[in-house]
């Protein structure tokens, strides 16, 4: 025998899963889009930090950059430093002419072609002979612009940190001498001070990524090694569970890399915190689920129980059962509607027998309408032969004539083969040249091979009484053509055409529905035009216009071209 599981604990585990896991799951996302969002806030900010800092370097390099050519340009400075002219007041006035945006963010020195100094922008240490073999001089004159270099000048703030060069020329292209550009710690702090956030700290490296300046002097050491270490070993920077995030950036001209170092948006103490924080609330919230689930599936249980109770009656055909609804909930409103269905059953199982004995009185009805056609047309024939035998021929043939259609109405086939149409509707223009003395006849223009063409029975025939009815009134000598043409292989177009008064321009095109003013005129051509759409679809169905070629109108039919083998 099969296991039989318990619902209730189902039920139970069921709202336990439905208020535990979107709990868990969304205090899970949301600790994680926390951080995402701490982190892509972090990353903003130091991204506009480090963009800060070094657009203050790429001005104090463009400061650099204009002083260095205005001293290149002046026609007294190369000269002098090729004498080893001393205190010259016109070489002073060039300097600080040429420095007079610069000059508070560095000190400016003017050294001859040997490396010995000459002139100064600032009261500060010098070195009065510098090497021009090597270092930053030798640089200089290695290059087209400036070159740097990085400095280790000591403690304090005033100790030089970084230093640039640039060759100044004489009027032959030999060297004159030097400009020598020196930053201080002082100059440094002056320049990037503001750039950067109360809580980060930046480190500027030279191209070697050795430590050119750090706003905090005891990290320059420390830090320069650590993030070598990691790009030696392909680490980024700043790595997940680390206590500091870094980004960088690099200011090209002057060969410097500007690292912000800031403190992760969540560090171990946070995350553990974080941690403990939702633990707590996942287990609280846990108790809560059990208890909560625990009373609804016991508010849920009894009830259904009753019902399956009570549906294991009907099953036995008992309809005397009632739920009392004990709940003034939905629970309650399903034991009412259970009971007024078990009511509405037990009141259809004794309509059942009358219902049954009216169906059999339908049916006779029906079969006893379907003599009546049968009657009508035996009565046709009667008269047929009755008018032969006393010489009335035009009575004949309209009594045969109306027995034939009457029979193709009655028929159960839905689609005839085009030639039967055409026939029928032959028998149909006999009783009208009959009717109307000969003033109307049909010509019929259809090639062989589509007289096996399936159609919609009885499409015909309303058409051609239109046009008798609305075309040909008044006209003497009255023709009605059907021309039957296939338009390639998937359409075939049917055309009744008259030689009447035509029809008026607003009706010209696709046909749209009788107007609200014609009363029922021309109710044929709806009931067709609404049958090939019922069959065929929207892209099919009458189109009215004028006959070609002369006076009249023309109502065209077009419909799938569709043979008896072949599948509509």
């Amino acid at each position: 025998m099969k296991k039989r599981h318990s619902f209730r604990r189902r039920l139970f585990a069921g709202f336990l899963l439905a208020s535990l896991l979107p709990l868990l799951l969304c205090s899970a996302m949301l600790l994680q889009i926390f951080r995402l969002r701490l982190d892509s806030q972090l990353e903003e900010e130091s991204r506009e930090q480090l963009d800060h800092v070094i657009s203050s370097l790429d001005g104090l390099y463009r400061g650099f950059q204009q002083t260095a050519l205005a001293l290149q340009a002046s026609p007294y400075v190369a000269p002098a430093l090729s004498r080893g002219q001393r205190d010259s007041t016109t070489v002073y006035s060039e300097l600080y002419s040429a420095t007079e945006g610069s000059r508070l963010s560095a000190q400016f020195d003017l050294y001859d072609r040997d490396g010995v100094w000459m002139y100064s922008t600032g009261s500060g240490p010098v070195e009065p002979v510098m090497p021009t073999q090597w270092g930053v001089l030798y640089a200089a004159r290695q290059s087209v612009g400036l070159a740097f270099t990085q400095v280790d000048g000591g403690e304090g703030n005033s100790a030089p940190l970084f230093r640039g060069a640039a060759r100044i020329a004489g009027e032959a292209g030999e060297d004159a001498g030097y400009l020598v550009i020196t930053l201080t710690r002082a100059d440094f702090q002056r320049l990037l001070e503001g750039t950067y956030g109360g809580q980060s700290d930046l480190l500027l490296l030279d191209r070697y990524w050795r430590p050119v300046y750090a706003s905090q002097t005891a990290l320059a050491g420390r830090m320069a090694v650590q993030l070598r270490e990691q790009l030696l070993a392909g680490e980024e920077l700043g790595q997940e569970g680390e206590e500091y995030a870094y980004r960088a950036a690099f200011q090209e001209e002057m060969g410097l890399y500007a690292v912000l170092q800031r403190p992760q948006a969540l560090n171990r103490d946070t995350r553990g915190l974080l941690t403990t924080v939702t633990v707590g609330s996942a287990l609280v919230c846990v108790g809560l689920s059990v208890l909560m689930s625990l009373r609804l599936s016991r508010q849920m249980f009894y009830p259904i129980e009753r019902l399956h109770s009570a549906i294991g009656e009907v099953v036995h055909n008992n309809l005397d059962v009632y739920v009392p609804p004990y709940q003034d909930d939905e629970l309650g409103e399903l034991a009412q509607r259970f009971n007024g269905m078990v009511v509405a059953l037990k009141r259809n199982q004794e309509q059942l027998v009358e219902n049954q004995r009216e169906l059999n009185e339908a049916q006779i009805r029906m079969l006893q309408a379907q003599l009546n056609p049968h009657f009508l047309c035996n009565t046709l024939d009667t008269m047929k032969w009755i008018s032969k035998i006393n010489q009335v021929p035009q009575v004949a043939l309209m009594s045969t004539d109306l027995a034939d259609i009457l029979r193709f109405c009655i028929s159960p086939d839905e689609f005839v083969p085009l030639r039967r149409e055409v026939e029928i509707l032959r028998r149909y223009m006999e009783i009208q040249s009959i009717r109307l003395s000969g003033k109307c006849r049909l010509e019929v223009d259809m090639p062989p091979e589509l007289e096996e063409c399936r159609v919609p029975k009885m499409i015909l025939q309303p058409l051609a009484e239109n046009a008798i009815l609305h075309g040909l009134d008044g006209v003497e000598d009255g023709v009605i053509w059907v021309r039957v043409r296939s338009q390639g292989t998937q359409t075939l177009t049917i055309s009744v055409e008259d030689n009447g008064r035509g029809l008026p321009p607003e009706l010209m095109g696709p046909y749209t529905g009788p107007p609200e003013t014609s009363g029922r005129g021309h109710l044929g051509l709806y009931n067709v035009d609404t049958i090939l759409k019922k069959h065929y679809g929207e892209a099919y169905g009458l189109r009215l216009g004028s006959r070609p070629g002369g006076p009249g109108a023309a109502v065209t039919a077009s419909l799938p071209l569709w043979k008896e083998e072949e599948i509509c």
